[in-house]
């Protein structure tokens, strides 16, 4: 059922049409009263909802209370890589005292949630959240766990729609160049079907051969990008979709996402599997803990454990500040390094390291 509904989620990312009835199943999933997306790029709001709550959020962005609500905020501030509810922002006194929830959720039968935001390099910020009924109480960990192991494939497909601005795509061109960053679209043997001008202008990452064939001169990321695409089918929940494309001196420059087209996608894309995208390393509106968030498909702990190599702390330090063994970070670091493309700890370290301090990531607003 899960990688079913995967597929539709992926499919969501070129018929956003499609995305009221995905958000009505996380809903129905974690017994919430309906799903949200909310995408936000130079102060433009798109959005979308289940359809039982599309009314109640009409007015909550038309009459003013999107503006005034201080929750996605929350969100942001909490630089984690997870859904997350009410009591992770404010006691229950605080709560009691939001206006938001007192005046807005609350009279219409809701005032629980479980959201997540994504600040993506490229200036798209994102919210999903599933809203419950007042009376059902907050949110449970097991719901919010169910929400968390689709997360990364909800950034990945929400971080496209956002990009074409929940329109419906209308053909490869039009989706090529609308997306405003590198892509290409490849069959499942790695052939080029069609790129854009920005990924052919990617010299210093891609190298062309013949017969439509496309190399990335990181080897690591290379050999996550061919093995990636046949796990697509076999076990798209598991396959690795995000990874970092290093430069020459080998520092992480860019990100490559492998997004499969699916389902009714398909009718777009013709022959086409998968659509490889490309966004930056580094950006003066993302904090660094967002660029982990955004590389790779890091659980919450192996989040813990990259965050905290990238600030220089020791495995021990790590444990210690978790509340874990030794042994399960060296798990965990396991995870981080098949993930990453790196074969050592410090070669990840210092990867990490260079994406959290690069000047950009240094820059103010």
């Amino acid at each position: 059922m899960q990688a079913e509904l995967v597929d539709r989620i992926y499919e969501c990312s070129f018929m956003p049409e499609l995305w009221p009835e995905v958000l009505d199943e996380l809903a129905q999933m974690t017994q919430a009263s309906g799903g949200l997306l909310f995408a936000v790029r130079d102060k433009v709001l798109n959005w979308t909802s289940s359809p039982a709550l599309s009314e109640v959020f009409q007015s909550y962005v038309s009459d003013g209370w999107f503006t005034q609500c201080t929750r996605r905020v929350c969100l942001f501030s909490k630089n984690q890589p997870s859904f997350l509810g009410e009591h992770d922002f404010w006691t229950q006194e605080e709560l009691e005292a939001n206006p938001i929830y007192r005046d807005f959720f609350r009279p219409r039968g809701l005032g629980w949630s479980a959201g997540t935001g994504l600040m993506m390099p490229t200036g798209d910020n994102i919210v999903f959240s599933v809203e419950r009924n007042y009376a059902r109480g907050p949110m449970e960990s097991a719901q919010i766990q169910l929400l968390n192991e689709l997360r990364p494939h909800l950034a990945r497909a929400a971080l496209i729609a956002a990009r074409l601005g929940l329109r419906s795509a209308k053909n490869v061109n039009d989706i090529l160049t609308e997306l405003g960053l590198p892509a290409l679209v490849m069959d499942e043997s790695g052939v080029v079907i069609e790129a854009n001008a920005l990924m052919a202008g990617l010299k210093e990452q891609v190298v062309w051969r013949p017969d439509g064939l496309v190399v990335l001169k990181d080897e690591a990321a290379n050999a996550l990008l061919f093995a990636s695409l046949p796990a697509l089918d076999k076990a798209p929940t598991r396959a690795v979709h995000s990874f970092a494309l290093r430069g020459l001196e080998g520092r992480a420059a860019m990100v490559a996402h492998v997004v499969p087209i699916r389902r009714s996608a398909m009718d777009i894309f013709g022959r086409s599997y998968a659509l490889l995208i490309v966004t930056p390393v580094t950006s003066r509106k993302a904090p660094p803990v967002e660029l982990l968030r955004s590389l790779f498909d890091l659980t919450v702990s192996e989040a813990r454990v990259a965050r905290g190599l990238a600030t220089g702390e020791s495995l021990d330090d790590i444990a210690s500040r978790g509340g874990v063994t030794r042994n399960t970070v060296r798990s965990q670091l396991q995870q981080v390094l098949e993930k990453t493309g790196c074969t050592r700890q410090a070669e990840v370290t210092a990867m990490l390291t260079n994406i959290a301090m690069g000047p950009a990531a240094n820059a103010g607003p």
